[in-house]
């Protein structure tokens, strides 16, 4: 017998080395037959012996080790504290953010990590400013992002609004449309982008009939019109063929076997006055909020659309600004790495616009691009963010690994991927839990780091509380940075009396 098995192995081994010799894809396999393979099989695993063999706790992108350990932490409802010290480099790195608390801090109640005390609402009210008769406050001043069914797995998707539902939060549905994976007590904001699906006329273009059955059907609290996202801005979006299955055909409304491109832009409108007048049009017919995402790059439109919005005719309900950093979809390296400015420069060029018009009480403002963390959220924050929006930080509370295999359909933990095999492993229930324990925990610890400045919410945290370190033992103010500082935000439906207070800015 092991003479049989050794003989057969001998023979696979020459069948694969003729086959090394004679192909002429790979010339390093035609070179090095059999060694060769070694090579591309070192390759295929690089990112796992980075990720847990070469790299420092800091060092690896786009979250680091530290990151992540507390993300899973968080989400088990484990010991999520780091002991002996900070391993950052507070001397030698550049823009390293600290925050400057108070001498009397705010005492915290204390309670277990599913206390109402941790809900944490939005400071204002959305819609609430153009009228419209679905107003409401966002529960939550933590939400989750737009990440579609299709791009992630059925199980993913239902274990967000599992989660969404236990903590009280939003969840975004992401360009996709609803799929009854929504459907599991979360509260929705539906993402409608450039291919419209969930309101799709047989020839892409936009169907209003089909959008108010949708809305009339599903527990959507506000529209969230995308113009662009931070994976792949100006881009469009694309489902490869791979991830196609019947159910995501049957709801997007999309053939199978080819992949799904959404458009660059959208045909509904084509100018800012166009998009307004649309975005009119919906909020009339629905009573709900409307408002755009988008990633930042050519300001024109920025200003073209505080200018428009300026005499109070026309406007949007809220505005969410995707950094460039961010980015749950795969997209061209080109465009991921070069295509948007990043969160913090985007917002504050958009902020400050609307400020400057007086506008910025007006608008719900969103943040989205890596925020899902204490420090970076309280930023967004002060910066004049009235909530955050977290992706890849919730997918890693499902069980997400960081393997980036997204583009590929092969996510081992089920997370985004179509294989029934694959999605097998995640239980959308326990991982509902998850969730929604990392959502909590990150509430929990913006309240705690806004009562260590002294405040009562983290909205009422000012950019002046935060400095930027260089790596010459230097720092400057994010106010002094940023050009501004925004005002504290209400925590009541304003009253017509109210003094309106806007942001105080500083000479460009």
């Amino acid at each position: 017998m092991v003479i049989w098995i050794g003989l057969g192995l001998a023979a696979l081994i020459g069948l694969m080395v003729v086959y090394d010799l004679v192909q002429k894809s790979h010339a390093i396999l035609r070179n090095f037959p059999i060694i060769g393979h070694l090579r591309y099989w070192l390759e295929a695993i690089g990112p796992e012996l980075r990720q847990y063999i070469v790299t420092g706790n800091d060092e690896e992108r786009p979250f680091s080790r530290d990151e992540r350990r507390w993300v899973y932490a968080s989400s088990k409802k484990e010991n999520n504290y780091f002991g002996f010290g900070t391993d950052d480099d507070l001397e030698g790195s550049a823009n390293h953010l600290i925050l400057k608390h108070s001498a009397f801090p705010q005492v915290m109640a204390t309670g277990d990590d599913h206390d109402p005390t941790y809900a944490v609402p939005c400071a204002k009210i959305n819609g609430q400013a153009r009228g419209r008769t679905k107003a409401f406050r966002p529960a939550s001043i933590v939400n989750i992002s737009g990440m579609s069914f299709g791009s992630l797995s059925a199980a993913a998707v239902e274990a967000l609004n599992r989660g969404a539902a236990l903590c009280g939060c939003l969840h975004n549905t992401g360009e996709g449309g609803i799929a009854p994976h929504h459907q599991h007590g979360g509260e929705l904001v539906w993402q409608i982008g450039t291919g419209y699906f969930g309101c799709r006329n047989e020839d892409g273009t936009f169907s209003k009939e089909r959008f108010l059955e949708t809305v009339a059907a599903n527990p959507v609290k506000a529209i969230e019109i995308k113009l662009s996202q931070g994976a792949k801005p100006g881009l469009g979006g694309i489902l490869p063929a791979a991830k196609i299955t019947k159910e995501i055909s049957e709801i997007r409304g999309i053939p199978m076997g080819t992949d799904c491109w959404s458009p660059a832009r959208h045909s509904a409108f084509s100018d800012v006055d166009s998009l307004l007048d649309f975005v009119e049009e919906l909020a009339s017919d629905t009573g709900l909020p409307i408002g755009i995402k988008s990633a930042v790059g050519d300001e024109r439109f920025w200003i073209d659309l505080a200018d428009a919005m300026a005499d109070g005719e026309r406007g949007v309900d809220f505005i969410t600004i995707d950094g460039g950093e961010g980015g749950t979809g795969a997209g061209p390296l080109t465009f991921t790495d070069h295509v948007a400015l990043p969160f913090k420069v985007g917002f504050s060029r958009v902020y400050r616009l609307m400020a400057e018009r007086r506008l910025d009480h007006q608008v719900v403002f969103t943040g989205a691009g890596k925020l899902g963390f204490p420090e970076v959220g309280l930023l967004a924050l002060a910066m004049g963010c009235d909530t955050i929006n977290v992706g890849r930080e919730a997918m890693m509370a499902i069980g997400c690994i960081q393997a980036q295999r997204c583009h590929t359909g092969r996510c081992p933990t089920g997370v985004a991927t179509q294989n029934r095999w694959l999605m097998r492993g995640l239980d959308p229930k326990s991982k509902a839990a998850r969730a929604a324990n990392y959502v909590t925990i990150l509430r929990k610890e913006l309240l705690q780091l806004a009562h260590a400045c002294g405040a009562d919410h983290p909205s009422e945290v000012e950019l002046s509380s935060f400095e930027m370190l260089d790596d010459h033992f230097g720092s400057r103010s994010a106010a002094e940075v940023f050009g501004y500082t925004a005002p504290p935000r209400p925590r009541r439906p304003r009253e017509p009396e109210d003094e309106i207070v806007t942001v105080r800015l500083r000479p460009r």
